[in-house]
């Protein structure tokens, strides 16, 4: 599935597929928004300008993000976070 992400650093929406982390771009870390592919796809030039400044915004950005609400059960998070609280059966 293909979501819709925005980099803070290189100032840039990307429609990526899955729930990525990180700018294909630049490599740094990227937010994901609400907004679908087709509501993006149908704005014009003005309103993806208009956008844009929105998410260069710190306060209007978190308003437009969205947080994966598995992303704590995914590989990518699993391979991340060292299971610090885990009990060994040995």
């Amino acid at each position: 599935m293909m979501y819709m992400h925005y980099c803070k650093r290189c100032h840039r929406v990307h429609m990526l597929n899955g729930h990525k982390q990180f700018c294909p771009k630049c490599q740094g870390a990227i937010t994901e928004l609400k907004l679908s592919y087709m509501d993006y796809v149908s704005m014009d030039a003005a309103q993806r300008i208009t956008f844009y400044t929105c998410c260069a915004d710190e306060d209007q950005l978190k308003r437009l993000s969205t947080t994966y609400r598995m992303y704590k059960y995914s590989k990518w998070y699993k391979e991340r976070i060292p299971m610090e609280n885990a009990v060994s059966l040995v």
